[in-house]
């Protein structure tokens, strides 16, 4: 990141005729030296900065959707009219700029400040959100964007800073990535916002009726409306000698520190569990120059999330980059040196990374006596079984319009957007949660785009060519299309998250057959 803004296409603030802007199109150029995205939607004329705020990803190759637009990388979602953001990973706006027609011609003018929040009073003096993690600082930064002027109380378990947690076992864990650049938000904005977080809180109970919550240390905090944003904590499964300094799981950036730490020591690493977690840090620490095995009881990674195709394709990836695969086996026990298998193989290892899945953290809602099923239980509006109580992100189990299932997704961008949906809710706003999923997986140099939700499928068409990472593949059940990921294609990945958006069947339908 940094250096000189290289500037392309015309001078927007010269001015350009308006012919050189075709209905439905967007023009890249620059003003005042920042590169800037015109945009023609309609009749209306938009100018916006031609990179995502999330990122930098480059607007110019993304999609205008209705009155917003959509990062190609990482699907940030963006007013065009005030730059305000939307839809997560977006926190920024984005900035906007003025646009002036005459004679003919269109000018960029100044760029505008950022969106104003109006203050709305509110009957409710104080809302606690249990979590700090991407649903709890999403919803306390949408709550005052929303102009809510009461108390904001945002718990965090953990010592460190809300964090970009995609980063800890990707970039920062391969050395690619400062971690100056981890932390959501400096210290100081919370301070700014008002947002009272305190880190290193543990919240031990909840008691929905009382509306107060009880501390580690003993102390009550009353509430007027509360979301419990728990997430998740990592499986560690029940194995001789997983309790070992050298064992590890990764949740937090304290995790992460610890494996960076232990990595800059060692040659040998064995990753246990074929899961994205486990593959990027396998990627990771092969980055780093270990040597690194990987431990899973499937014949091929990832077949039960993207089928065989996909799954055997990301297991060439890592073959090509020297990761050795163990499939079809699990760890039958850890000592200091190695990791015994259980068809007898003993793999020598210095570092043990545990990527076996996580476990939603749903006990205050369970002895509070709210309604649990393998996580929180919600309706669409994120409402738990007590009122007053809301529930998002890694924890919350909620109904799937698609396809009317209660599902249980574990997708930054996913309890991100629950987070917002929840504030707007907490506010009497009346919103469903119709957001269509999307996570992304970075392994090398190889990102998996996907958008939707398939536990299971009848079907599954590919087309492209995986080898050469440019290809579609859809997961449909029943004639139904669940789900589309994509190799470096990162518009048909928008153009299906707008069709999910609009359920629009036949449009879905088309993704991944040969046209």
């Amino acid at each position: 990141m940094g250096g000189e803004t290289k500037l392309s296409g015309p001078d927007l603030e010269a001015g350009i005729a308006e012919d050189q802007v075709g209905a439905g199109a967007s023009l890249l150029g620059h003003a005042r030296g920042e590169p800037v995205l015109l945009v023609r939607n309609g009749e209306e004329l938009h100018a916006v900065s031609a990179n995502c705020t999330h990122y930098g990803g480059p607007l110019a190759e993304g999609r205008v959707v209705g009155d917003t637009i959509r990062c190609p990388w990482h699907h940030a979602c963006f007013d065009l009219r005030t730059g305000t953001p939307l839809r997560a990973p977006a926190l920024n706006p984005l900035p906007c700029y003025d646009v002036e027609r005459q004679d003919g011609r269109i000018r960029v003018g100044a760029r505008r400040g950022d969106p104003i929040s109006l203050r709305r009073p509110s009957s409710l003096r104080t809302i606690a959100i249990v979590g700090a993690g991407a649903a709890g600082e999403s919803a306390a930064e949408a709550l005052r964007r929303e102009g809510y002027d009461g108390e904001i109380l945002l718990f965090g378990a953990d010592e460190a800073l809300p964090v970009d947690r995609p980063n800890l076992s990707k970039d920062f864990l391969a050395g690619t990535a400062p971690e100056d650049w981890l932390p959501l938000r400096p210290p100081s904005f919370f301070g700014e916002q008002k947002i009272a977080l305190a880190l290193g809180a543990r919240v031990t109970a909840i008691d929905p009726a009382a509306h107060r919550l009880t501390l580690a240390d003993g102390r009550e905090v009353a509430w007027d409306a509360l979301l419990l944003a728990t997430g998740a904590d990592p499986v560690r499964p029940t194995l001789p000698g997983a309790e070992l300094a050298h064992v590890h799981t990764l949740r937090t950036l304290a995790d992460s520190r610890d494996i960076v730490a232990r990595a800059t020591r060692v040659k040998r690493a064995v990753v246990i569990g074929a899961s994205f977690i486990g593959m990027e840090v396998a990627a990771s620490l092969r980055a780093r120059g270990l040597e690194v095995h990987v431990v899973a009881p499937d014949k091929i990674p990832f077949e039960r999330t993207l089928g065989p195709e996909l799954g055997d394709f990301i297991r060439g990836v890592h073959v090509e980059h020297d990761v050795h695969f163990h499939l079809g086996q699990t760890a039958g026990s850890i000592d200091a040196q190695s990791v015994v298998l259980s068809g007898g193989e003993r793999l020598s290892a210095d570092l043990v990374v545990l990527g076996v899945g996580v476990r939603p953290a749903f006990e205050l809602a369970q002895a509070a006596g709210l309604t649990v099923d393998r996580g929180i239980v919600v309706d669409d509006r994120l409402r738990t079984s007590a009122p007053g109580v809301f529930a998002a992100g890694d924890v919350a189990r909620f109904p799937y319009a698609p396809t009317g299932e209660s599902v249980r997704i574990e997708h930054w961008a996913v309890a991100q957007r629950m987070g917002r949906t929840a504030a707007l809710n907490i506010l009497g706003r009346d919103v469903a949660f119709t957001s269509p999923p999307f996570f992304w997986s970075t392994q090398y140099d190889v990102t998996v785009n996907y958008v939707g939700h398939a536990e299971s499928w009848d079907r599954i068409d590919v087309t492209g060519n995986l080898a050469g990472r440019d290809a579609t593949v859809a997961y449909r059940r029943g004639g139904q299309t669940l789900a589309v990921a994509t190799l470096g294609r990162d518009q048909t990945s928008l153009d299906a998250e707008a069709a999910f958006e609009r359920g629009d069947d036949a449009a879905l339908g088309a993704f991944g057959r040969t046209r």
